[in-house]
């Protein structure tokens, strides 16, 4: 359940895990951080699949060149490749059996046919296809469109000023770079998740947890009902 004038805040992911959509499930405003920078090796544009062989990255090429000073904004995919045929026939391959993949592949299928040149607009509109899935509806805001120039803990506090938020829930990373301290004087308290990943039932032998919320998808039943099981 979200917390009266909740905010949590994270920058865009690539088929994230279950407990990105936990957290904003349990507030009222999402920040959709598209002003950070990107990082190379890190779930921005990677998350990973199951497969017999054990978890497996897909990954959205990026255009680095010129690029690794500027914002998500700026971050372009490499389209030269041809990486949804890739995703689709990775997802195809190794998920044919699960459950729910004859209901839901043709979801993905008109999901990936949405071209798209820009990383983090891609990651928001399949933002908002995994909240329709799951049933969240927490209030989503582009970091963008809040024209905030400070970052870090600092950009952090301004966000959640900016829209009157009375509780700031942060991932566990946040103990290492959040003045908690800035947070209190603006009346504003500071929680930090604790999630740990439901298990059930999934393809290939023994249960891997924080996959992408495609593996749990495709291997749930009703994804809403489910969902609101292990928020």
């Amino acid at each position: 359940m979200a917390e009266a004038r909740g905010l949590a805040a994270h920058q865009p992911a690539y088929l994230p895990w279950l407990g990105y959509f936990e957290r904003i499930a349990r507030v009222e405003v999402f920040v959709f951080l598209d002003t950070v920078q990107f990082e190379k090796n890190s779930f921005i544009n990677r998350n990973r699949i199951k497969t017999p062989q054990g978890a497996q990255w897909l990954t959205i090429p990026v255009r680095t060149r010129g690029h690794l000073d500027g914002t998500l904004r700026d971050t372009q995919i490499d389209n030269s490749k041809n990486w949804r045929a890739d995703h689709l026939k990775a997802i195809s391959l190794n998920y044919r059996k699960a459950p729910q993949f004859a209901e839901r592949f043709g979801k993905l299928e008109a999901l990936y046919a949405q071209y798209e040149d820009n990383l983090a607009e891609l990651c928001w509109q399949q933002l908002q296809f995994w909240l329709a899935e799951l049933g969240i509806t927490t209030r989503l805001v582009r970091a963008s469109d809040l024209a905030l120039s400070s970052r870090k803990s600092e950009l952090v506090l301004d966000i959640c000023r900016s829209l009157a938020a009375e509780h700031y829930l942060s991932g566990a990373l946040g103990r290492d770079y959040l003045d908690e301290a800035a947070f209190a004087a603006a009346g504003i308290e500071v929680c930090y998740q604790a999630f740990s990943p439901p298990s059930y039932p999934q393809l290939w032998g023994e249960f891997v947890p924080g996959l992408s919320v495609l593996d749990w998808w495709m291997n749930s039943g009703d994804s809403r009902t489910e969902c609101r099981e292990w928020l």
